[in-house]
């Protein structure tokens, strides 16, 4: 088809449909699409909260008349939402008030405690983490060896009704660790042979072959097992916190034993080690936090610097969190630990793709959001610098579902309140 008639026919049909539904247009955009691919002078239409459209604007012409919202975004850049997987952000506010912590269930084994009912939309946190761009989240329960079931949640909403994106995406369990290590706060420590391994690992794989037989007779309820019965379906995910390639090997090779088939490795600090039955597998991985010290005094500094390029050039499926110390009010950091990843050999697009589109397969959402796509919903972000870099971020439109949102919060207040004083 003639170049010219086709933008004529897309013109037309576009022009069609926009008097019906309310649209936005972003015109001139550096439009950093999720998917690894980035478009220099972009145009972007909104529709009822959904990318309508999202080309390159030299292939396109456009009435901006036609619009009931247009936005000039020259020379800016535009962004799919960052994702913050395994975060207890939203259900801790401050960690040494042990009565704003609810992250943390009674007992080793609770796989039917859900984070998303004590998801709290309120938190003044939650306020200053989506100014560095980070909209959704994964609400990640900690303690015990099963933890509970997280969610996927907007950060912004009347409640978390309203701010659920998915509910009860899997169920997070801790693998014993095969090795104690030991040392001051910002020193390596020294490794040794955990004692308990064995026994702890025989303790799990008990309580799972339990649940394997329940998924075939559940005449007597059990609300613990019939949590773990989704994970035999298919329908959840096992995200199984483990550092160590023989933890790593030794979990996998179970659970696919078993039956159990959605497995995501969250950690991963040793991953290089297992590579092999990660391919095998098709597991995928969410690492802990890049701005971490190395394991070992005979590792190299830039240890976990390296990780993220060395995985991608290996294949491997992965998205970048912030777990750790401090880590819900930390997570507003989670763009500058993917700069990072760049400045040592990770591709800068595909740096983007780790904390959106990446992490939205590996939490299965990426059938909504994760990329600037047509047909996914508009949460998106403009920036007026890279907003991998501390340096020259400037957050300064968000939308969620393609309704603007807030970037005010309780530190800018004060900044303002107290900047002439």
């Amino acid at each position: 088809m003639n170049k010219k008639i086709f933008l004529l026919i897309l013109n037309l049909f576009l022009l069609g449909n926009i008097s019906a539904q309310k649209t936005t247009l972003i015109m001139g955009g550096i439009a950093h699409l999720g998917t690894g691919e980035k478009i220099e002078n972009s145009l972007i239409v909104i529709r009822d909260g959904k990318f309508d459209l999202v080309a390159d604007a030299s292939l396109v012409r456009i009435d901006p008349s036609a619009f009931d919202t247009v936005i000039r975004a020259y020379g800016k850049h535009i962004y799919p939402a960052f994702i913050a997987p395994n975060t207890t952000l939203g259900i801790t506010e401050i960690d040494a008030v042990r009565a704003s912590k609810d992250y943390n269930e009674v007992g080793s084994y609770n796989p039917n405690v859900r984070s998303q009912i004590a998801y709290n939309t309120d938190s003044k946190i939650i306020k200053t983490v989506r100014t560095n761009g980070v909209l959704v989240t994964q609400t990640t329960p900690r303690g015990g060896v099963i933890s509970g079931l997280s969610s996927v949640m907007y950060l912004d909403g009347w409640n978390w009704e309203d701010a659920t994106l998915k509910a009860d995406d899997g169920i997070h369990l801790n693998w014993p660790s095969s090795f104690n290590t030991s040392g001051w706060w910002a020193e390596p420590g020294k490794t040794s042979k955990n004692k308990n391994y064995d026994d702890r690992v025989k303790e799990i794989k008990n309580y799972f072959e339990i649940a394997k037989s329940y998924s075939k007779d559940d005449s007597k309820m059990d609300l613990e097992l019939v949590s773990i019965q989704e994970l035999f379906k298919g329908t959840r995910n096992l995200y199984i916190h483990a550092n160590y390639a023989k933890d790593i090997r030794e979990s996998v090779r179970f659970f696919k034993k078993i039956g159990i088939n959605n497995i995501v490795i969250v950690g991963g600090r040793d991953a290089l080690n297992a590579i092999s039955i990660l391919k095998e597998n098709n597991i995928s991985i969410i690492l802990e936090r890049v701005h971490s010290l190395p394991v070992n005094e005979d590792a190299a500094i830039d240890q976990f610097y390296k990780l993220p390029s060395q995985l991608s050039e290996n294949n491997i499926l992965f998205c970048l969190s912030y777990s750790g110390d401090m880590e819900a009010m930390g997570t507003r950091n989670l763009p500058f630990t993917a700069g990072t990843a760049v400045a040592y050999g990770l591709d800068m697009e595909k740096a983007i793709a780790s904390i959106s589109l990446n992490t939205a397969i590996i939490l299965g959402i990426e059938k909504t959001t994760g990329s600037i796509e047509i047909g996914k919903n508009a949460t998106f972000f403009i920036s007026s610098g890279d907003a991998l870099d501390m340096r020259t971020n400037n957050i300064e439109l968000s939308f969620i579902k393609g309704i603007p949102v807030d970037l005010n919060n309780h530190q800018k207040e004060l900044f303002e309140k107290y900047k002439n004083r």
